[in-house]
This record gives structure tokens, sequence and C-alpha cells, in this order.
């Protein structure tokens, strides 16, 4: 990895936590179909008394294949709090969906599927909040890659009258067709996050409008499967949207130490960021990090996320030129008196040369071979997202969930939110309305 600064190419940092990353296990090897009494059409009641539903259920979700990483992270926060209405009643354990084949994920000639969470987060971090479980520990514990009962949640055909807005769910007919087909043995075949010897037992629709844990009822009457899968888990409101149970999940969601330790390292060697000079000391277990609002200095730097690609054609508004952006940073470096600004960017490169041209003093993580390989596109996405969130001032994209989340983490180490809650305005953008303030709640 290498900072492009100021006229030169800085030596290469020093690969950090390699020896505590192992590489993906071999595909587990496809078990033998299931007894014929989990086949589709038994119920608990007909199994032996032996083979009764055991004490722990699996609840899996994957989300639709366009949406990115940082949707899909919250995605995972209205899932948590499903599974906490769901163990209310029951003993369950969220299953986390292994990561791959992202849209944004355009790094070529690396392998990017049936990637774990522990790559990209830390899991004891996670457990703190609900039990949590990587896929391959599925798979061990429930004797082989069968889920019993896969709902595909969609809209409702008819839609929703305006002015009538009510929560419902209900199974219905599949308004699209089905993301799974049937093999000759008639299990179901689909995506499976890359796992192609995983089956599903059962698979219908059904029609949601409404916050996650309306789900809950179907759950825990409808069905006895063991392991329940929620496909298109992004149709799920959130149940309490910036309330204390979503940021208690939120706050859980703790990057992976050794994605941090690089991020740390960066800013120390090119940013002359630390946490004790920026006051933003970090606590391992984030139940017992509560950060008053405004006392985070952070470093002598701008943190910048400038959102390119699809967002040039799908928010030409809002969006400012590379020539409008550079304009706005060299504004804010001279009123913040600051000499150094940090750029998290997907544009292209030759986007990325003209802004080199454009800002000399710009300043990137720019990964070595070996660490595009060993972190993947989305730990790069997370060491951007660490190194802007430690800035002393923060400026975003307008709509991006790569900003939002990054505005979460800010509000998380107690940074003034003047300092955090801004986005580029479009050069012919009338009224650009800046990012609304989400109070951090404990």
């Amino acid at each position: 990895m290498a900072a492009q600064g100021p006229g030169s190419r800085c030596p290469a940092v020093l690969l950090l936590g390699l020896a505590t990353l192992a590489r993906l296990p071999p595909p587990a090897a496809a078990s033998e179909p299931p007894p014929s009494a989990l086949l589709a059409g038994h119920a608990v009641s007909s199994l032996p008394a032996a083979a009764a539903a055991p004490r722990t259920r699996y609840l899996l979700y994957d989300v639709n294949p366009p949406e990115g990483f940082n949707l899909r992270r919250d995605v995972y926060i209205r899932v948590a709090s499903l599974l906490k209405t769901l163990r209310k009643s029951e003993n369950w354990v969220l299953v986390l969906p292994p990561w791959g084949h992202l849209y944004h994920w355009q790094s070529p000639d690396i392998l990017q599927v049936r990637i774990p969470w522990s790559k990209f987060f830390d899991i004891p971090s996670l457990n703190r909040n609900i039990p949590v479980i990587e896929y391959e520990q599925f798979l061990a514990e429930s004797g082989g890659p069968f889920i019993e009962q896969i709902y595909v949640l969609q809209g409702y055909a008819e839609g929703w009258k305006e002015g009538t807005w009510e929560e419902k769910i209900d199974e219905r007919p599949c308004i699209d067709q089905l993301m799974y087909s049937k093999d000759k043995h008639g299990y179901y075949r689909g995506w499976f996050w890359g796992y192609e010897e995983t089956r599903g037992l059962n698979a219908s629709c059904l029609s949601v409008q409404g916050s996650a844990s309306i789900v809950a009822p179907i759950l825990l009457k409808n069905t006895s499967a063991q392991s329940v899968m929620l496909d298109r888990a992004e149709n799920l409101l959130h149940d309490h949207y910036g309330g204390k149970d979503y940021w208690n999940t939120r706050r859980s969601m703790v990057f992976a130490e050794h994605l941090r330790m690089v991020g740390d390292e960066f800013r120390k060697k090119y940013l002359q960021s630390t946490d004790e000079a920026d006051r933003t000391q970090y606590k391992e277990d984030w139940t017992q990090m509560k950060v008053k609002m405004a006392t985070a200095l952070g470093g002598p730097y701008l943190g910048v996320h400038l959102r390119r690609r699809d967002f040039i054609w799908g928010h030409r508004e809002d969006v400012p030129s590379l020539q409008g952006a550079v304009k706005k940073i060299r504004s804010l470096l001279e009123t913040l008196k600051l000499e150094k600004v940090f750029v998290a960017t997907d544009a292209v490169e030759e986007e990325i040369e003209l802004l080199k041209k454009l800002l000399p003093e710009m300043v990137r993580f720019e990964p070595s071979l070996e660490e595009l390989e060993l972190y993947k596109d989305g730990g790069l996405a997370v060491i951007d997202q660490w190194i802007c969130a430690h800035a002393r001032y923060f400026i975003g994209t307008s709509v991006s969930t790569f900003s939002f989340r990054i505005h979460e983490e800010r509000e998380i180490l107690g940074f003034d939110p003047k300092t955090t809650y801004n986005r580029f305005c479009g050069e012919t953008e009338k009224n650009c309305e800046q990012p609304t303030h989400w109070k951090i709640v404990y």
C-alpha cells in the first residue's frame, strides 16, 4: 500500500494481521439428502419424537444482488431487530450471509466470493448484541448444506393506496420468477452466497409491507423448520430507526481489528494522526464506549468521500464535477487551516489522474496487489471509512450509504455534528440540503 502525496510515492506499509488471517476453507462436501421425514409437506407432528425440532433455530437471509456493501450493513441492523423479537419466544441464532459478487467490488483477478464476516467485522463484538455464527459454522452445526424453508420477501402486486399505509404480511403467489430452480431430486438450487452444494427444501413468497418484526409470527407459528432463510430481506423496514436498539446493533458492528490497525498505521504515517492526539480513543468492548458529543478532535486533515461512477448519471444534480469538488475542498482546507486531504473515491483511473493534477496534496490509500488480495475490496472500503471517520472534518456525497456509514462511525467516536454531516453540492443544485443528524442513543 502506498499513499499518493505531493509529487512522490511513499514506501509501502507492512502488511498487518497476515498471520491471523487464514484463507477460506475449501467448499463443504455436499451431504447426503436429508431423511424423507424432512422433505416438503411433513409437519413436525409427523416426525418421530427423536427427530422433533431441536432447541436452536437458525435464521438466514440474503439481499437483492445489485445492493452494495453499505446498504447490506443496514439490512443487517433490520434483521438483527427481528432476531431479538424471535428470541423473546424461542432460541434463534442469526447466520451471517457470506460476502461476494457485489457490484462495486470490481478489482480483477482476485477471488471475492464466500467471504466470511470476520474478514471485515469483529465477530465477538457482534455477539455482544445478538448470537451470530458464520455460514461455515451453520453447515457444521446443522448437519449439512440444507435450508429447510426459504421465504422470498416481495411487495404486494396491487401496491398500496396513498394515505392508507398499514403493516401487513401474507403468503402470496410469487410476483417475479423465483431465483431458484428445482433439481432432479426436488431440491431448490440457487446462488446461496457461492455455496453451490447448498439446497433448499421448501420455497415460497411472502408479500410484506412493514417493519422487520412483522415476520416474527410467521416464523414462530407458520413453520417448524429449524433453518429459515429470508431472501430479499431489504424489503423489510427498520423496527425503530435511530432508536436505542438501532444504535446498539450499529455500535456492535465493529470493524475487524486487522483493518483498523492498517487504517491507524496509515493515519500515523501519512496524516500525523493518532488516537491520543485526536482524542479518539477506542474501546474494544463497544458496550463500554459512551463518548460525549463534540469531545473528539480528529486528525489534522480533511476527510472526503467523493462518489463517482453510477452516481454521475444516477444523481446528476447533487453530484459535483471534479472541478467543483476540488474548489469546495480548497475552500474547506483554507477555512479549517488544514494542509492535507484524504480522499476515498470510486473514480475511474482517468478521473484519478485528473484529481492528482487538480489536487496534488491529495492522499489516498493505494493498496499493493498483495494487500488487495488479502483485504479484498470490502476491506479497502472499511479502511477508507475508518480513515475518513478520524478526520478533523468530513464531507461526503449526497444519499451515499458509504457516506452515511462514516457519519455513524464519527457519531460513535464523539465528533461535533457540524464536522460530520456535510456533503458536496452539485453546481446546478438549487437547494443543497445537508444530511440529517441522527443522534446516537445509549
